[in-house]
């Protein structure tokens, strides 16, 4: 019987905590800010900017230094793929530099003088592309486009030559004995949007849940400092564990709307990728939030007044996308690095999201990063509790100081 009453007390305490952080959160505009606001808009501002997902009709200076049929073939063919535009024709690299300098052109395409010779004999031809380096996404449009070109270009004369040699049955079966062909599982665009914003929205729920509980942790510092170092908005009667878990189910409940929005309706609105089930990928996410909740009242140590939060914000929102491997591989990164991102939430969230929305992996084949998260949300309810009890005995340090104080006087 005493098991049981202990239960209904730690239900009742938890209970009065969960419904009192929902009040907090819901009369702080800035919370709100933080759970609503920047959970909605910020995937849409990022999907935004990066429709269209790919670069079409860059411009390209082209030095032309054979002035063959061959050459001219080999530039009509270049302007022919949706990729490249034939901006201007340059006398030398000198002019064709000046081009590029003034940014009227993204890449240079040199001809040697001996291109069409060499092509005639049957020797190798050389084609030299020089890129402006200052966007990678251009270079790799381009360096694409010119890969498929040479492809495009050695099936025809290969073709042409075969012929020539008298062996026109092989030349007709195809110029290649080995046709290869690329298939970009998970990002049939070949787009930026959907290989990048999949990833990002699962750092943009961390993050403003991150904000959010931080920020109420620095204002429940301020009114502490106020108030002799009580939060008379805060429910002292209930312990650690029972505080730690209401505000917990409460920042969970509340970010139920943004969840879904970024993980189901940002895909179906730019027609990004979202091949996984949705049962899977919700369950999946479950114990991140949970994680992400409990490593935000950890943080609240440190949180002294509002403003921390944007620390917070600045700090670790650059380092958080790199650790997630959307920039830079995971297993390319040293040991202190990789140990570093496991401690993140997101990042394993981000790994398994991507399996299931994009390549329809289900929550059995993302097991690895689902048990992490389990277990930082472990890890991060025991940093919590401990958070917690040190600012209660902080409390009541600081109340019997006063106490005091005010005996003496």
């Amino acid at each position: 019987m005493n098991v049981f009453r202990k239960i209904s007390v730690w239900s009742s305490g938890m209970g009065r905590v969960f419904r009192n952080e929902l009040r907090v959160i819901f009369h702080d505009f800035g919370v709100l800010l933080f759970f609503f606001g920047l959970t909605f808009l910020y995937p849409l501002v990022y999907t935004l900017i990066y429709n269209p997902e790919v670069t079409r009709k860059l411009p390209v200076a082209v030095v032309d230094n054979s002035r063959s049929a061959e050459s001219r073939d080999f530039v009509q063919r270049a302007s022919a793929s949706p990729a490249i535009d034939i901006y201007a024709y340059c006398n030398d690299m000198n002019e064709a530099r000046a081009v590029m300098a003034s940014n009227d052109c993204f890449a240079i395409i040199k001809i040697p003088y001996d291109y069409g010779k060499n092509i005639g004999r049957g020797e190798p031809a050389h084609v030299e592309m020089f890129f402006d380096m200052s966007l990678l996404l251009r270079y790799r449009t381009l360096l694409s486009a010119m890969t498929d070109l040479q492809v495009d270009m050695i099936n025809d004369l290969t073709g042409e030559r075969i012929s020539a040699a008298g062996l026109s049955s092989y030349a007709a079966s195809g110029a290649l004995p080995v046709q290869s062909e690329s298939n970009f599982l998970g990002d049939t665009e070949q787009g930026f949007a959907s290989f990048i914003i999949p990833g990002i929205v699962i750092l943009i729920i961390q993050q403003g849940m991150l904000l959010g509980i931080t920020f109420l942790g620095g204002t429940a510092n301020e009114r502490r400092r106020r108030n002799g170092g009580v939060d008379p908005e805060a429910v002292n009667d209930a312990g650690p564990m029972a505080t730690i878990w209401g505000r917990t189910f409460a920042y969970v409940l509340v970010l139920i709307p943004s969840t879904v929005y970024v993980m189901r309706i940002i895909p179906e609105i730019f027609n990004l990728p979202h091949y996984g089930s949705p049962v899977d990928y919700y369950l999946f996410v479950f114990p991140m939030l949970l994680a992400t909740a409990f490593m935000g009242q950890t943080l609240n140590l440190i949180m002294k007044e509002r403003e921390s939060a944007f620390i917070i914000w600045v700090f670790t929102s650059v380092i958080f996308l790199f650790l997630s491997g959307l920039t830079w591989p995971r297993y390319a990164m040293g040991p202190l690095w990789t140990a570093l991102g496991d401690c993140v939430p997101a990042v394993w969230g981000v790994e398994g999201f991507i399996r299931i929305n994009s390549n329809a992996a289900s929550l059995s084949e993302v097991s690895r990063p689902y048990v992490w998260m389990w277990i930082l949300t472990g890890a991060y309810m025991i940093t919590a509790y401990f958070t917690v009890k040190y600012i209660r005995s902080k409390e009541r340090r600081l109340k019997t100081v006063k106490t005091q104080s005010n005996g003496g006087y």
